[in-house]
C-alpha cells in the first residue's frame, strides 16, 4: 500500500515568503533562501515512490521548477493553515490510504524520514515529525482526523503540544520521528550551512 506525499509551498513572490527571516536580511535574500529550501526539498522527495501532490498558496504555476510530470499541482484553500491542511488531506484521501504532508522549511529532512513515516503509518493512526520551534515539519495520517486541524494556535510554539493532546484525547495512536529544525531565522540557516559544509 503506497503512501501519497503532499508538499505545501508558498508562491515565491518577493516580500511574501520567509517574512521572519526577511526582517533580518531583507526580502531579496529571504526569497533566495526560500528558493534554495524548495530546491533541497525537491532533491529529497524525488525518489519517494508515492504520488506527489504540490499545493501552492496563491496560484498554480505550470512552468516553474516543480516538474508537472512528477507533481499533481493543486491550490491550497482555507482560512488558516489548519483548514488548508485539512482540505488538502481530505481531497487526497479520496484516492490514497496513507498520506504524508510536509512543507519546505526543513532542509534536514531526508528520504529516510519519509520512508520511516510511511512504514509507521502501517501501524499507527498518525506520524509526526516534531520541529524544535514547537511545531512540526511532517504530519502523516492513515485516516482522516479532522480534530487535528481545529482549535490550534498555528505558527506558535504550542502547535505540537496541542496536536499531541488532541491525539491523546481521541485515543489515536501516534509515532514521532526525530526532532529537527525549521529555518525561521538567519541563525537557523547559518547553523544548517555549518552542519552541511563546515564553518
Amino acid at each position: 500500500m503506497s503512501t501519497a506525499l503532499i508538499i505545501f509551498i508558498k508562491n515565491p513572490n518577493i516580500g511574501q515568503v520567509k517574512t521572519r527571516l526577511a526582517k533580518e536580511i531583507g526580502d531579496e535574500q529571504a526569497l533566495e533562501i526560500y528558493l534554495e529550501l524548495c530546491r533541497l526539498t525537491r532533491v529529497v522527495i524525488h525518489d519517494f515512490p508515492g504520488t506527489k501532490y504540490l499545493f501552492y498558496s496563491d496560484e498554480i504555476i505550470s512552468d516553474d521548477d516543480w516538474d508537472p510530470v512528477l507533481f499533481i499541482k493543486q491550490l491550497q484553500s482555507g482560512r488558516d493553515l489548519g483548514e488548508r491542511m485539512k482540505n488538502a488531506f481530505s481531497s487526497v484521501f479520496h484516492k490514497n490510504e496513507k498520506i504524508i504532508l510536509i512543507g519546505s522549511d526543513c532542509p534536514y529532512l531526508k528520504l529516510t524520514h519519509l520512508n520511516e513515516a510511511s512504514q509507521e503509518l502501517n501501524k499507527v493512526d498518525c506520524v509526526i515529525g516534531p520541529a524544535k520551534d514547537g511545531g512540526y515539519y511532517l504530519l502523516g495520517l492513515s485516516s482522516m482526523i479532522d480534530e487535528l486541524f481545529m482549535d490550534k494556535k498555528w505558527s506558535s510554539n504550542l502547535v505540537l503540544l496541542q496536536t499531541l493532546k488532541t491525539l491523546n484525547e481521541k485515543n489515536h495512536s501516534v509515532s514521532q520521528l526525530e526532532t529537527m529544525e525549521d529555518i525561521d531565522t538567519i541563525t537557523d540557516w547559518e547553523r544548517y550551512l555549518d552542519s552541511t559544509f563546515g564553518s
